[in-house]
């Protein structure tokens, strides 16, 4: 099913994208806007825990990825390795480094181009781009778990071609039916829904939501604070989301799903134990998540309502001093919405077998904002276009061999735009995954957006 809790939580700050211009290997989405894709969503794994088990099944323990540099002569190539990971019984430390090797090879091959004869200083020349500082960076991060429902997460990381340092804080708190968040980053990388990120220079969250319920009530509240103007990233230009605006913000959100089957083949134990002439053995699904052939439909509908303080509450100007983007989008101090998701989901096949087990579709209709929609109705010259649109998110899954599936997530804005008339595409994700039987619902996933021009190898665990 696709995943219907991205309407409540693309309402706050504390919603993770996975993206590799950071080495925790992701960031956030900026709050109130389109729901994004379900392939965009981050790993729950850690990145250091990612990069632990990824590093068993790649050579040296090297794992690649891609993504543009602030720095074009470097490359968007870059490789990713585990380098250390001391552990205890409640506490661990790791050290990532990275090495994006373009640069490295151009300026080698253009001092060797050069020189008239191979002879020792030209070697030694060669030798001295290794200790350029821009081609690596390197992250440190440590986990210390103060009770079984306390963690606290800390790291740093610093890129080669850039200044300064970036740091996160987390401490989680689990209740029985709640979770506790605290999130505290300086600088925070956000990503917008059209794919430009941005930087900014203070971010705290305090969030508290609950856990899913048979019910199918949920809910979040949240109070959060940005500190600075937000920067561009790897961008030229742009109007900064009003959202990453200097603040303080003070919001809640409720949701309601509902799930109905419209037909479902119930596993058996016939389907798990396969007999042959040799005796009989064990045979589960891949992914336990997909083991059930199914027609199902779902849908969720909630609302948010946010009070934001301070100075630039009611209208946030430009001010383009000092090349600092900013926006003329109005903030209100109090406001309130309401979106909706509707979901059709088909799934042919059990995921078993080694070809033609699975075959699935998920075809998502998305509302971000019921406010923004009226108005386009009603006033058609006073609607936010980006949110008054509806999007249909369509997931289709086809497994290759064995555990290997291919997916596209493609979302579509049912809208017109300059040059464009009707529906039409505006962001793809494609990706291959490897499912690990003896994780249950766990699987190896390398994915590209062709719209960001990125792509990196992940471990995903009861993701679906």
């Amino acid at each position: 099913m696709a995943n219907l809790e991205s309407a409540i939580d693309s309402a706050f700050w504390d919603q993770s994208i996975s993206s590799p211009q950071t080495l925790d290997g992701s960031a956030k989405s900026v709050p109130g806007e389109p729901f994004p894709l379900d392939g965009a969503r981050a790993s729950k794994a850690l990145r250091i825990q990612q990069l632990s088990f990824l590093r068993n099944g790649f050579p040296l323990g090297i794992i690649p990825s891609v993504s543009p540099p602030s720095q074009k002569d470097l490359g968007s190539f870059s490789l990713q390795t585990l380098l250390l990971r001391p552990s205890t019984s409640n506490w661990w430390f790791g050290l990532i480094g990275q090495f994006r090797p373009k640069k490295l090879i151009s300026a080698i091959k253009t001092e060797l181009q050069s020189a008239d004869e191979l002879e020792l200083p030209v070697f030694r020349d060669a030798a001295k781009h290794f200790l350029d500082k821009s081609l690596y960076s390197v992250a440190l991060a440590t986990q210390l778990s103060l009770s079984p429902s306390t963690s606290l997460l800390w790291s740093t990381e610093r890129q080669g071609e850039k200044k300064g340092y970036r740091n996160k804080f987390k401490i989680y708190h689990q209740l029985p039916d709640h979770d506790i968040t605290l999130d505290a980053a300086w600088p925070e990388l956000f990503m917008d829904h059209k794919g430009k990120y941005w930087e900014v220079p203070e971010s705290i969250s305090l969030d508290m939501s609950s856990l899913p319920s048979d019910s199918g009530l949920q809910y979040h509240f949240g109070i959060h604070k940005n500190s600075g103007h937000p920067q561009a990233f790897n961008a030229l230009d742009g109007e900064a989301p009003s959202a990453l605006m200097p603040g303080l913000c003070a919001k809640a959100a409720f949701s309601y799903q509902k799930r109905k089957d419209i037909w479902r083949q119930k596993e058996t134990k016939e389907d798990l134990i396969i007999k042959t002439d040799k005796g009989s053995y064990w045979r589960p699904s891949y992914d336990v998540r997909l083991r059930e052939p199914h027609a199902a439909i779902s849908g969720i509908i909630g609302g948010t309502c946010a009070a934001w303080f301070g100075k630039g509450s009611r209208n946030v100007e430009s001010q383009s001093e000092d090349n600092i983007p900013t926006t003329n989008n109005k903030r209100s101090p109090l406001s309130a919405d309401f979106f909706g998701s509707a979901c059709y989901t088909f799934q042919h096949g059990q995921f078993r077998k080694l070809y033609g087990d699975l075959t699935r579709v998920d075809a998502r209709l998305d509302l971000s904002s019921l406010s923004s929609f009226a108005k386009r109705i009603f006033q058609s010259s006073s609607a936010n276009k980006s949110l008054s649109s509806p999007r249909l998110n369509l997931i289709f899954q086809q497994q290759v061999a064995g555990p290997i599936v291919f997916r596209v997530d493609s979302k579509l804005l049912l809208n017109s735009k300059a040059g464009k008339l009707g529906p039409h595409i505006e962001d793809v994700i494609y990706s291959l995954s490897y499912s690990l039987r003896l994780l249950r619902s766990g699987k190896v996933v390398a994915w590209y957006s062709p719209k960001r021009k990125e792509g990196m190898i992940e471990l995903r665990l009861f993701e679906f």
